[in-house]
């Protein structure tokens, strides 16, 4: 019963994958028209210096003009260097550094030979000065507010109260001990020495910059600046037609345009804008079905292969919702680029480059300055696909991540100068989300890897480490049957070379030859490139030994898929022999038994014929290179005969009808297996002698 379960799930999904396909269109568009913004967009293009080639714009509602981000700066470059540093008075200095003058004035002299009363004098006039130096203020210098100047100004806090004072009018470490050196009243120099050394070590700056509460004056500061300049009212004129665009009007339309989709949330009518979203949307998805339909037909009836592309558009879009939903603070960091990568590793350039011009499409109508944005991803896009020919060495990434951050930069400059007219006036700061795009774009790689386990999709990657000899399963045939590993790395290099020369996945053929036989293994004493001595076969009837032939496709579609080998690689094994007769020994039977009648079919393989070039192209690799093993004189004549009889053998047999090789690509591979045969058997080709 679960067996006629199955069966009839499969049944039902043959009958109806036809639809299925419109029904993921379906789920596809409804789901990016669902969570896709629904008020009115901004709909104006313009650019500073141009003509305004629209109907006069006039206002619909009042709104205030944004400074230009030079005035913005300059403002607040004005700001910081009218905040005058903040210095705190530390009154505690003087009464510590006074106290312990005091003391150690009284220790250094109790040796000293003058009498009480003059020392006192000495004591009490010290401490005046040292007092008077500490009301006036000692202030430490600091470098970075002086800006080129001697002395500066400063906001001087004491007890609770700010008034503005000047470095010059306030005492450094230095100009004290100049004042204490000058006014001390003394001839004795004993005892102007002692004064000057103790002072030395008790006069400390009481003037303290309070950098924290500076910073924080200044933030405030900052934040109490306008962003705006005037305004301008509902009905007045924002540019009429054909004006040129200068200055004033361009901050004017910049403004409207920041203001346009708060003031517009409430207008219009939000089933009407869904409308609007699901035809635009549906369109475009419609262009893609039609190119696969015309282009691409393997992918358009493949409805897993059409899944992922579906994904992608659905997966994207609803990164740039979340980020507009969220605010994000620039939508440059989302790695659009990641889509052309994927699409060309995973299928080819024509069909990365329409999804992703697709996709940058219907995202132009939902991000501001919508022909900037899309020029940028197209390019960049563009470039993604151009540097990314066959992903065989992993640094290509890094390769490609470079030339796509070139690209974004080229566009970044060009756009700049032709906004602003000036290399001082560009925000380089602005370039720094497109560096953050192209380092999530690498992301690409694991994406891919799961797009291949989730879609059974095969890439040049995955087939460039099937290729690889040191695989477990070549590493196991080579072992087992060795003869079998030669034959089939010699059917590699005719398959690939030839289909390099005519056009093809030479990695996709050069994986099928590497694996056509791996069937093998299970007898391979009984295929003769493995047999050393006397043949298996002699000791049975014709019809056994033409099924242990046959049954190696199978024991090798087998294997495969235990070992988990892509479909697309199992293909070759199946077709390598098409369905032609095993005809040594159908031709043995007919000539030892001729009184017997016998079913044919016995004797031949149960197919398909190749239905690709690849296919093609390995089925006569594999035919003209065991056939080239039975040559006793392998010299030019005889490889050229027998190159011609297998091809016309093979056309005769209707082997070729399913794959699309011309008579020219036939011509082609003549010679490219008829050259590479002779090499291998080192045959000298004899040119004619001039006379």
């Amino acid at each position: 019963m679960a067996k006629i379960k199955k069966n009839s799930h499969k049944l039902l999904y043959r009958k109806y994958s036809s639809n299925l396909k419109y029904v993921m269109m379906a789920v596809c568009v409804l789901v990016v028209t669902l969570y896709l913004p629904k008020q009115p967009r901004f709909r104006y293009e313009f650019e500073k210096g141009k003509t305004w080639l629209n109907k006069d714009l006039i206002s619909p509602f009042s709104f205030a003009i944004l400074k230009t981000p030079q005035q913005a700066e300059a403002d607040k470059k004005a700001v910081v260097e009218n905040i005058l540093p903040i210095y705190q008075f530390k009154e505690d200095v003087f009464k510590d550094q006074s106290e312990a003058y005091l003391n150690e004035f009284d220790v250094k002299w109790k040796s000293n030979t003058l009498d009480e009363a003059e020392k006192e004098i000495n004591r009490q006039r010290s401490h005046q000065l040292l007092k008077a130096i500490y009301n006036r203020g000692v202030i430490d210098i600091n470098p970075k507010h002086q800006k080129g100047n001697k002395y500066y100004d400063f906001s001087l806090l004491k007890n609770n109260v700010s008034t503005k004072s000047n470095s010059q009018d306030v005492f450094t470490v230095e100009t004290a001990l100049a004042f204490i050196r000058d006014n001390l009243k003394s001839n004795d120099e004993n005892v102007r020495k002692t004064i000057i050394d103790l002072s030395e070590s008790h006069v400390k700056p009481n003037l303290v910059f309070d950098e924290a509460l500076t910073a924080t004056v200044q933030a405030n500061a900052l934040n109490s600046i306008s962003t705006t300049k005037g305004m301008v009212q509902k009905g007045d004129l924002i540019v009429a037609n054909e004006t040129v665009i200068d200055e004033e009007v361009y901050q004017k339309l910049v403004s409207f345009r920041e203001n346009y989709d708060a003031q517009t949330k409430s207008v219009g009518d939000d089933k009407l804008v869904f409308l609007g979203q699901v035809l635009l949307v549906g369109f475009i998805v419609t262009l893609l079905m039609v190119f696969l339909f015309l282009f691409r037909k393997d992918i358009y009836a493949d409805n897993r292969q059409l899944s992922l592309l579906l994904l992608v558009i659905t997966s994207m879009l609803l990164v740039l919702t979340w980020a507009i939903k969220f605010n994000l603070s620039n939508l440059y960091l989302i790695p659009f680029c990641i889509v052309p990568i994927i699409i060309r590793i995973l299928f080819d350039t024509r069909l990365a480059l329409n999804l992703h011009l697709l996709v940058i499409l219907i995202a132009g109508f939902f991000v501001p300055n919508s022909f900037e944005f899309v020029f940028y991803q197209t390019t960049a896009g563009m470039v993604a696909i151009y540097s990314i020919k066959n992903l065989v060495k992993r640094e290509q990434l890094l390769i490609s991540a470079s030339f796509i951050l070139s690209a974004y930069f080229i566009s970044f400059v060009g756009i700049a100068l032709l906004r602003e007219g000036s290399f001082g006036h560009i925000e380089w700061t602005n370039f720094l989300p497109f560096v953050f795009s192209v380092l999530l774009s690498l992301l690409a790689y694991p994406l891919i890897y799961a797009f291949e386990r989730v879609f059974g999709i095969t890439s040049d990657v995955a087939l460039i480490e099937l290729t690889n000899t040191n695989n477990k399963l070549l590493r196991e045939l080579a072992f087992k049957a060795p003869g079998t590993f030669q034959h089939s790395l010699q059917v590699a290099n005719l398959a690939e070379a030839a289909i390099f020369k005519i056009g093809g996945n030479a990695l996709l053929v050069r994986a099928g030859a590497l694996y056509h036989d791996v069937g093998k293994m299970e007898n391979p004493q009984y295929f003769i490139e493995n047999q050393t001595g006397t043949s298996p076969h002699d000791k049975l009837p014709y019809e056994q030994s033409a099924q242990i032939i046959i049954r190696h496709v199978h024991k090798g579609i087998e294997i495969t898929r235990k070992y988990k080998l892509p479909e697309s690689v199992i293909d070759f094994i199946r077709t390598h022999h098409g369905n032609t007769r095993v005809d040594y020994f159908y031709q043995s039977f007919l000539k030892n038994s001729p009184e017997k009648f016998i079913d044919e079919n016995i004797f031949r393989y149960p197919g398909p014929i190749p239905f690709s070039k690849e296919t093609g192209v390995l089925m006569l690799a594999d035919s003209v290179e065991a056939a080239s093993r039975s040559l006793k004189n392998p010299d030019a004549q005889h490889i050229n005969d027998l190159v011609e009889r297998i091809i016309d053998y093979k056309l005769e047999q209707n082997q070729l009808d399913n794959c699309d090789l011309t008579l020219k690509d036939l011509e082609t591979i003549k010679l490219i297996f008829k050259t590479m045969l002779m090499s291998i058997y080192h045959v000298r080709v004899d040119y004619p002698k001039t006379m």
